[in-house]
């Protein structure tokens, strides 16, 4: 299928007053220009002006190929908040353009990302030529603009909105309604579990003692939402041992769920205002293989520090092949693991950036348990194993990390995180514990959630922030980037 990205702008001259709009459309894949458009309206508002360059724009990739995928980039908040269905649409000359919008192709193959006004010159560089040309009397011709000339390439930036790896997935939640007509644009083309507490601790010991903890390739049992593949390695539920382990609903691992909570902002219930700024987003990857991930062995941040085997470099060249096609990940942080730095930098190196760590993102600690498998562990270390299984306060044998401490790790990192790339995309480069955990908290779920998720080595799961402490889980353990 192919993708397209599509660029818009409008401006008015004393809003209302003399307008156009620019609209190009682009090869996500490539970044090559396929479309020009833009058109002078006479007299209308810049709101009206960005819709019209919205429209135009769809409708040209429309033309190219009814079947892509497209996203939307914008300097407009209001069309993109609007268009996403978290700003109502009220004033009556933008309704009919909105339905138009949302008519051009089906919702699940349009997402919309806000930008700055800086990265949408070659729009606002068409909108203008369009007005000049308006106000000498003339038509605007893609024959004598200069807007892809003036306009400096950018750097490949794949489609994503908030949520940039999850962009392949999210639908545009067009509210608009009406109908109505604009005139065309003059365009250029360039080319089932036990329940409770007593099962879920048997349910987490069963997976646990299957997958031989570690930090397995693939968990066995349905593939999660969103990843599109069936598992092709034995083990389930928990990636590593760590996940295995299930908390109780009461004592100290109630005690320990809330004082993570706590470290972090809890979404409202219900319908929450709409919040007025682009959330921080977090792309979760999981790294590759290590050759400790088919032995389905006990890998954390106290053991040898294993790099990645063949075959977890490979899965690290495809997730950035992937990235760079379709998100528009604006940074990239590791945990500071050798597995986790060397897939952060195979991918940032296909992404023009650099890599930052940040020590929070680490594995949980698994104290003399590294490198042992789940069995090995049972035989040497029953007692502690079985208090592990129970509570996520109770830590490894030889002073691990327990769940409640990498929780409140986790929450601390991402408070940081959110306070340093507000309203930005960042691929964090993790593990499985600290992914989980993510998902965990922002869902509110408790402990033993973490082991009823599945996350595959290479994956990708996405979790957007916003300023007025909600949180949104937008993609998880997506693996079809391996296929």
């Amino acid at each position: 299928m192919r993708e397209f990205i599509v660029e818009a702008d409008g401006g008015s001259r004393g809003n209302p007053g003399p307008a156009g709009y620019g609209a190009v459309v682009s090869d996500a894949a490539t970044g090559e220009t396929l479309v020009e458009a833009a058109e002078y309206l006479g007299v209308a508002t810049n709101n009206v002006a960005e819709y019209r360059g919205l429209v135009a724009g769809l409708n040209a990739a429309r033309e190219l190929d009814p079947e892509a995928r497209v996203h939307v980039r914008m300097d407009s908040k209001l069309v993109i908040e609007q268009m996403t269905g978290r700003w109502k649409i009220k004033h009556p000359a933008m309704k009919p353009l909105a339905a138009e919008a949302a008519r051009a192709f089906p919702r699940e193959r349009v997402t919309y990302e806000w930008i700055p006004r800086e990265r949408n010159k070659h729009a606002d560089r068409l909108a203008n030529e369009a007005m000049d040309a308006g106000k000498r009397g003339e038509t605007w011709s893609p024959a004598t603009s200069r807007a892809d000339l003036d306009t400096p390439p950018a750097a490949p930036a794949p489609p994503a909105d908030a949520a940039a790896g999850a962009a392949r997935v999210r639908a545009a939640l067009a509210s608009a309604s009406g109908g109505g007509d604009v005139a065309e644009s003059r365009t250029s083309v360039r080319g089932s579990a036990p329940s409770g507490r007593a099962g879920a601790l048997a349910q987490g010991a069963a997976r646990a003692e299957d997958s031989a903890t570690g930090e397995p390739a693939t968990d066995t049992g349905p593939t999660s939402a969103g990843s599109g593949l069936a598992p092709d390695a034995a083990g389930a539920g928990a990636g590593t041992g760590a996940e295995s382990a299930a908390g109780t609903e009461s004592g100290s691992g109630a005690d320990a769920d809330r004082r993570a909570a706590q470290a972090v902002a809890t979404p409202s219930a219900g319908w929450a205002p709409a919040d007025m700024g682009a959330p921080a987003t977090f792309v979760l990857l999981r790294h590759g293989e290590t050759p400790l991930t088919p032995q389905k062995r006990f890998s954390g941040s106290g053991g040898s520090d294993p790099s990645l085997s063949d075959a977890g470099r490979e899965q690290a060249e495809r997730v950035a092949e992937f990235l760079a096609r379709r998100g528009t990940v604006q940074a990239v942080v590791a945990s500071p693991l050798a597995r986790t730095r060397e897939t952060a930098g195979i991918v940032a190196a296909r992404l023009g950036l650099d890599v930052d760590v940040e020590d929070g993102l680490r594995e949980t600690d698994f104290g003399a348990w590294e490198g042992l498998t789940f069995g090995e562990v049972r035989e040497r270390h029953p007692d502690d194993l079985n208090a592990w299984l129970s509570s996520p306060d109770a830590e490894a044998t030889g002073g691990g990390e327990s769940f409640a401490a990498t929780a409140a790790r986790v929450a601390a990192a991402r408070d940081r995180l959110i306070a340093a790339y507000a309203g930005r995309t960042v691929l964090l480069v993790t593990h499985v514990t600290p992914i989980k955990t993510f998902i965990r908290l922002a869902l509110g779920a408790p402990p033993e959630a973490l082991f009823r998720m599945e996350l595959s080595a290479a994956s990708l799961s996405a979790v957007a922030y916003y300023a007025d402490g909600n949180a949104s889980v937008r993609l998880f353990n997506d693996t079809s980037h391996l296929r």
